[in-house]
């Protein structure tokens, strides 16, 4: 019964966002519409993330469901509103001191996230060690970043069968099971601290639990032990190059304490992008985004970009497809045992590549079938034949001799060039 009711809801949610400016595409696209079962607008195929949506709630829900029944859950809050775990994101606004001078404007800076540490100076400290463009910072590049990172990173379709293109009640259950699977054994949330400070908690507590008898352990990656300047003594776990004293480093507890990362290198494996809000997956001694951990655990699929948890899909093109989702990315016609084409590494079928695609020949003005023999010079193209690839005054066939290409003619010669171009 549970299985059919998570069935019954499964939804695209297909509100949400809808008529939003596309930045990219600007007034060619009439707004979003997400398309039945791809994560796309329909209008210009560019994803929710592209258009300009408020998806900061939508996005604190998310986390919040991907927090749920684990050992993060002091990071989400069920809201009375609507009962629904929601991400406590720590956003922070800073001004500078109130300036004397009443015509001296007080500037103020807000972080759409920081690092839930009790001490907010370090946490801003975490934020300025990462690169400029990636700083969270509001209506900077930086935030429009960790917007399009948290879409792509941790999308909503790889743990919430909801979210999912008509799965049947086994798959839900599949699913379901997949997701506990990675919330109990790779799912983690960074922390930073100054190792330092760190290590002398740590001897203070062994010294503690010893009686001042015992050795205590050593937390960070060490770098010279013969003869270590402060800060020095920590190696960042992925370039290897030695922490800077005082400044805070990253830690996972799934990789356990004696690893660190700079802030700017905690980033996956996969994609080397910073791991959004130091959500990460741990599997065999590697940093992963949430969509990169499960592309290395399930095959994805090329058309939805859901996970597949049926025993029965394609493979085409070196990606895996549900059987139902090969289809042309123009008109959504399924394509098994037709002619197709790729496009921008989306297959389309003949007809729509012929309408929307093909090169025309520069010889009979016709488009190009994709199967056709062809000459191609700079951004110009021919049938390779006869009637088109010929000289463009006398009408000479050109295949396999030499010509004078200008601005899309041929010419066998310079005394037809000059004919034509006096």
């Amino acid at each position: 019964m549970e299985l059919e009711k998570e069935v019954k809801k499964i939804t695209l949610g297909h509100e949400t966002g809808s008529g939003a400016q596309c930045l990219k595409c600007k007034d060619k696209c009439e707004g979003f519409e997400l398309h039945f079962w791809r994560k796309i607008c329909r209008n210009c195929k560019c994803g929710l993330e592209d258009h300009d949506v408020q998806t900061a709630t939508e996005d604190d829900k998310k986390i919040g469901k991907l927090l749920e029944d684990t050992k993060y859950t002091s990071l989400i809050a069920k809201l009375k509103t609507d009962g629904v775990h929601h991400y406590k994101r720590n956003v922070v606004t800073l001004t500078n001191p109130v300036a004397a001078k009443k015509d001296v404007a007080i500037k103020a800076v807000t972080y759409e996230w920081t690092p839930p540490v009790p001490n907010q100076a370090l946490a801003v400290r975490y934020i300025e060690l990462l690169p400029k463009e990636k700083q969270p910072v509001a209506g900077t590049v930086g935030a429009v970043y960790r917007k399009k990172q948290m879409a792509k990173q941790l999308p909503e379709h790889d743990q919430d069968p909801t979210k999912c293109h008509e799965l049947s009640p086994n798959e839900v259950k599949q699913m379901q099971q997949f997701v506990k699977k990675y919330k109990e054994e790779a799912l983690g949330v960074g922390d930073i601290k100054v190792p330092e400070e760190m290590e002398a908690q740590n001897k203070e507590k062994g010294a503690s639990e010893a009686g001042g008898r015992g050795t205590t352990a050593v937390v960070g990656a060490l770098g010279n032990k013969t003869a270590p300047s402060k800060g020095a003594a920590y190696s960042c776990y992925r370039c290897q190059l030695c922490m800077k004293e005082g400044d805070p480093a990253v830690y996972a507890e799934r990789a356990g304490f004696e690893k660190l990362w700079h802030p700017a290198c905690f980033v996956c494996c996969t994609c080397n992008e910073l791991l959004v809000d130091m959500i990460y997956f741990w599997k065999k001694g590697k940093l992963y985004c949430g969509r990169h951990y499960c592309d290395s655990e399930k095959p994805r699929c090329g058309g939805c970009d859901e996970l597949i948890f049926s025993n029965e899909y394609t493979q085409a093109e070196d990606q895996n497809w549900h059987l139902k989702h090969f289809c042309c990315f123009d008109c959504d016609c399924v394509l098994a045992g037709e002619i197709y084409v790729m496009v921008n590494s989306k297959p389309v079928c003949k007809a729509c590549y012929m309408k929307n695609h093909a090169a025309l020949c520069q010889g009979c003005r016709n488009a190009l079938e994709p199967e056709a023999q062809r000459v191609t010079y700079g951004n110009f193209n021919w049938h390779a034949e006869p009637e088109c690839f010929l000289c463009s005054c006398c009408t000479k066939c050109l295949i396999g001799q030499k010509f004078m290409p200008i601005e899309g003619m041929l010419f066998c010669s310079v005394e037809c060039k000059k004919k034509m171009t006096s």
